[in-house]
């Protein structure tokens, strides 16, 4: 049985050309990038063209860019690097209810060290309100971190508004663009941001790598303690093999957004249809028009999302509730509830589906008819109980 993978938003399949990119820094380029004969100069050599290709398609400076071990290590690298560097200047985090766990998490820990974090809510399409950051800062605020596009629900934030209402502050502005980088053009020289956080695997590049951009000025102090790779910024040997295959990831995905786009749209559609035909009911999570084009976000009212999730395995395809898995149970996804509130039954019976470049619209529908099937018939199971 063919497995149909609609889970791209958690990760992506590592291109083949991405792989075959890497393969020679596995055996024949072996040394230490800090090594100074020619073993480590080739290495070295290697690591500077990977991070030249990705500095361009970013429109920025190679050194404005930290290679980190994944999205979560530049997440907190720029939330605890920036705010302990300049906790003279101010105690006070902004950020928003629906971040990903690597900042939610991150400023948790902040509050035991004696910051003040201030967690926005988000209105019903996943949308922070610019008003209600204008109302959150203070003097003392230091740093503002809040998502490009949500992993969840792939509600898009209105960043650039974001950044023109920090230029009237003296406040620095990060964005994790995990999700959202690959599909939406970002370029440093038009992002009015400060610190930026990307990650290869969702872009069918390796796993284990990611970057912190990081604008000309702002200083931030390590996390990790060791040598002095990265500038001093970011101690540890780095993986080469990783950067070569990032590079050629993103050189990659940077010719096709168009194209990624168009397709995807359509597999939304296909979804939307399928459910429309067999009259189930359901609601779309997430902004409508403002959102990431890849996932696709549907509560199905009466149906148990883990019944849903073991009979779409069991049919072969791979989709995910978007939530943590703890302990072996399913926890309300913390996004929806932001959302909805923890009594909605929208936020008990979600399910997304993410889109990726080896999908097919084959695939596709196959997928969106037999979830159609599976939640009629747990539809109807739940109206019998009733």
């Amino acid at each position: 049985m063919e497995i149909i993978y609609v889970d791209h938003a958690a990760t992506s399949p590592t291109h083949p050309d991405v792989i075959a990119e890497m393969m020679p820094y596995f055996g024949e380029v072996y040394g230490n990038p800090s090594s100074i004969h020619q073993v480590g100069r080739q290495a070295r050599q290697a690591l500077d063209q990977a991070r030249d290709v990705i500095a361009k398609h970013l429109h920025t400076k190679p050194q404005s860019l930290i290679f980190t071990s994944g999205g979560t290590e530049a997440d907190n690298l720029a939330i605890l690097g920036y705010a302990l560097a300049h906790k003279d200047k101010g105690n006070h985090i902004i950020t928003t209810a629906i971040e990903h766990h690597a900042v939610l998490h991150t400023c948790q820990h902040l509050e035991e060290q004696g910051f003040e974090v201030t967690y926005l809510p988000v209105d019903e399409t996943g949308s922070v309100s610019i008003n209600d950051i204008e109302q959150a800062l203070r003097d003392e605020t230091i740093l503002v971190t809040i998502m490009y596009g949500n992993n969840e629900v792939g509600t898009i934030q209105p960043i650039q508004e974001i950044a023109e209402l920090l230029k009237n502050h003296p406040a620095v502005f990060h964005t994790d663009a995990v999700q959202a980088y690959g599909l939406v053009p970002l370029k440093m020289d038009e992002l009015a941001v400060d610190l930026l956080s990307i990650s290869a695997h969702k872009i069918n590049g390796p796993k284990g790598i990611g970057l912190l951009y990081v604008r000309d000025g702002i200083t931030l102090k390590p996390t990790l303690f060791g040598g002095e790779q990265e500038r001093k910024r970011r101690a540890g040997t780095e993986n080469v093999a990783a950067a070569v295959g990032f590079a050629k990831a993103i050189d990659l995905t940077a010719g096709n957004l168009g194209a990624k786009e168009e397709a995807y749209v359509t597999y939304s559609c296909l979804f939307f249809d399928a459910f429309s035909r067999e009259n189930l009911t359901f609601f779309v999570n997430g902004h409508q028009h403002k959102r990431l084009p890849h996932i696709l976000n549907v509560s199905f009212p009466g149906v148990n999302i883990e019944s849903l999730l073991m009979n779409l395995d069991l049919a072969g395809i791979a989709a995910s509730s978007g939530s943590a898995c703890t302990a072996g149970a399913i926890e309300p996804s913390h996004v929806l509830v932001a959302m909805f509130g923890d009594e909605n039954e929208r936020v008990e019976s979600a399910i997304r589906f993410s889109f990726g470049i080896n999908n097919t619209i084959e695939q596709i529908e196959r997928a969106a008819k037999e979830t159609a099937k599976i939640v009629k018939r747990l539809q109807q199971n739940t109206a019998f109980i009733e």
